[in-house]
């Protein structure tokens, strides 16, 4: 009879899985999927616990789907998160920037400014007050990037 014991005792807990082979699967699976390339596992006692950031509620869903569907995995906890889009900076090109710099700068006689790939550099002289309404009005026009050497009057 002991042994019957033994033999059942070492078969039930041979068939459970280890939770290190059960999170390389759910990994593997996860990196093999651009969209929940993103995401990590832990796993403890067969329960998946999702971490990490993916760009889309599908890549979460999905993220969610794959742990599920691997053998070995009991249930899952998703604390994935979704990142917002990062919209994308438009620079306006030298001919356009060119001009509406020049309207941008027609108030302020004592401010010599030009444009070269992008980049409006300022030179001359300006009051503080002056200079806030001008660098309001050329960073609304989108240049690359603003280089001031404005001197401060």
């Amino acid at each position: 009879m002991p042994i019957i014991i033994l033999a059942a005792t070492l078969s039930i807990t041979g068939c459970k899985e280890k939770d290190s082979t059960v999170k390389t699967r759910v990994e593997e699976k996860l990196q093999a999927n651009q969209e929940t390339a993103g995401t990590m596992v832990a796993v403890d006692a067969g329960v998946a616990t999702l971490t990490g950031q993916v760009s889309t509620d599908n890549g979460k869903m999905e993220s969610e789907n794959i742990a599920r569907g691997t053998k070995g995995v009991k249930s899952v906890v998703n604390n994935i998160t979704v990142t917002a889009p990062v919209a994308p900076v438009t620079i306006t090109a030298d001919d356009p920037l060119t001009t509406s710099l020049r309207d941008a700068t027609k108030d302020h006689p004592t401010v010599n400014a030009s444009v070269l790939n992008g980049t409006v550099t300022l030179t001359g002289t300006i009051s503080k007050a002056d200079n806030l309404i001008l660098m309001k009005k050329i960073s609304a026009l989108n240049p690359g990037k603003i280089d001031n050497q404005l001197t401060i009057k």
